[in-house]
């Protein structure tokens, strides 16, 4: 089966820094869409930002200028760069994986933004 490990989430203060990691593993094709998503307590699941295999890139308004998504496709690892971080980035992230029926996800990892 597909398995994504997301890592690198934690705690970090209003304007810091902080970058995930997501390793993919298992049977799937390197050339599916890659993304990541967060879910805050109370609120639905929120597309942060996809990567195609060639690099195209899409991000949620909120988060564009402040977060870099990239990918290592010989690796099957996908990042995402978050700087400047506001507390209102808190949040379970995770990493998801286009499938051909319906996408799969990671356990999810906490990013939590506070002084």
């Amino acid at each position: 089966q597909v398995q994504l490990v997301e890592s690198g989430g934690g705690l970090v203060e209003p304007g810091g820094s902080l970058r995930l990691s997501c390793a993919a593993s298992g049977r799937f094709f390197s050339s599916n869409a890659m993304g990541w998503y967060r879910q805050a307590p109370g609120k639905e699941r929120e597309l942060v930002a996809t990567i195609t295999m060639g690099g195209s890139t899409n991000y949620a308004d909120s988060v564009k200028g402040r977060f870099t998504i990239s990918r290592d496709n010989a690796k099957n690892t996908v990042y995402l760069q978050m700087n400047s971080l506001k507390p209102e980035d808190t949040a379970v992230y995770i990493c998801s994986l286009q499938g051909p029926r319906a996408d799969y996800w990671g356990q999810g990892t906490q990013v939590t933004v506070s002084s």
